[in-house]
């Protein structure tokens, strides 16, 4: 059965599937974030930011009807028909004059249409000979006009207040004037590798030592999800270091924790969170890589205690955290996009969890294969792969050529 609510408490919880942890991990952040933090934002520098008002159209847009298509304004019900041409209208100016019976005015894409014309007949479809025009083919009243006001009225809302900025986004910004804009200050993150074998990237390491890539991975994806990222110092295996690091990763929006969430001897970060009088709302999930993985709120902020693994910290980020940092974001809406690709080859694996595993989509995005790799250490074979291919833990094999559910890295 469905769990409809998630514990709070660490004692004796059984682990959850993914679906009921991503869902979890969205009604927690959704009912506990407190308003976010606004700053008004140059329209250039809006870009990946997420609106924090509504933006309206400041006039009816298009302003005036205008033609769709190179050609002639024409009455229809003179066409098809001989014409006598008694002007042009372009874009960027506007014809003064009025179409009367039997006249026509050539026109340009994006122009004014003139008054009294109510079509627009394509230049394709005519033959002009000094100031007379052929038009071969009937038009139909209001054809190739985009009319008054049909893209966007004036005072019409066409951005949302909790909306993430694209291209697009920015163009309507200019289109309707805001050079400035409200958005929600970006969320900053807290990132915190734990273990005694890190060293940093650009230190020599032991053949015992591995280098700091959580942290740089991780501040990347934070950067991609329009997060800060704030890297700490690495919070060494003894409980006094990892409780000064994880009480200043607190001060930040949301808290990422890379290692010692397992059930290892040295793994100290749950024990520190407990001390810090942390509510836990999960701390193992039904999924490869990334089983051991914990959600929590400790002094009013959220964290997450990501596996150590490179492969595992990656798409645990990518599975929970990067949405409960889009709503801390102010964004209302958060979702996990997995279409289908093609498989070229058969697939097998043990059902009873879901599997995130390296694979390279096409270039079409129509078919997928595996990546081999050897583990959720592999940071490689991470590399060469440019999607996930998601497993459902209800079925064991997929034959070449069966659609299956791919994660976009």
């Amino acid at each position: 059965m469905e769990r409809q609510t998630c514990t709070v408490t660490i004692i004796a919880v059984p682990p959850l599937t993914f679906h009921e942890a991503r869902a979890c991990v969205l009604s927690t952040v959704r009912g506990a974030r407190q308003a976010c933090a606004v700053e008004e934002v140059a329209m250039r520098d809006a870009a990946g930011r997420v609106l924090a008002e509504d933006v309206a159209a400041d006039r009816d847009t298009p302003a005036l009807a205008r033609s769709v298509r190179d050609g002639y304004a024409v009455r229809a019900v003179d066409a098809p028909g001989e014409l006598q041409v008694i002007g042009e209208a372009r874009a960027g100016g506007r014809f003064g004059g009025f179409v009367g019976p039997g006249q026509a005015v050539e026109i340009m894409t994006g122009a004014p249409v003139p008054d009294g014309a109510d079509a627009v007949a394509m230049v394709e479809y005519t033959r002009r000979e000094g100031d007379r025009v052929r038009i071969d083919r009937p038009a139909d009243p209001h054809q190739f006009i985009n009319p008054r006001g049909c893209e966007a009225a004036a005072h019409e809302i066409v951005l949302r207040a909790g909306v993430r900025l694209d291209y697009s986004g920015v163009a309507a910004l200019a289109a309707f004037g805001r050079e400035q804009v409200k958005m929600f200050r970006k969320p900053r993150a807290a990132i915190l590798a734990t273990g005694d074998e890190i060293v940093e990237a650009g230190q020599t390491p032991e053949d015992f030592q591995i280098r700091n890539s959580n942290a740089w991975s991780l501040a990347a994806q934070v950067a991609r999800a329009g997060g800060e990222p704030a890297v700490l110092p690495v919070a060494r295996d003894n409980e006094g270091h990892t409780r000064e690091m994880v009480e200043s990763g607190l001060a930040a929006d949301l808290l990422l924790l890379s290692g010692g969430v397992s059930a290892g001897k040295y793994d100290v970060v749950e024990r520190v969170l407990a001390g810090l009088g942390a509510e836990f709302y999960f701390d193992r999930v039904l999924i490869q890589p990334g089983q051991p993985l914990v959600f929590g709120r400790a002094r009013g902020k959220f964290f997450f205690g990501l596996p150590g693994n490179p492969a595992s910290t990656m798409v645990t980020f990518e599975l929970f955290a990067r949405a409960a940092l889009e709503l801390l974001g102010g964004q209302e809406e958060t979702a996990l996009h997995l279409p289908y690709a093609r498989l070229t080859r058969e697939f097998r694996h043990r059902p009873g969890i879901e599997r995130f595993l390296p694979a390279r989509l096409s270039a079409d995005g129509g078919e997928v294969t595996p990546v081999g790799w050897s583990g959720s250490g592999d940071i490689p074979a991470m590399t060469r792969a440019n999607a996930y291919l998601v497993a459902a833990a209800d079925r064991a094999e997929y034959p070449r050529g069966e659609l299956i559910r791919v994660l976009l890295k």
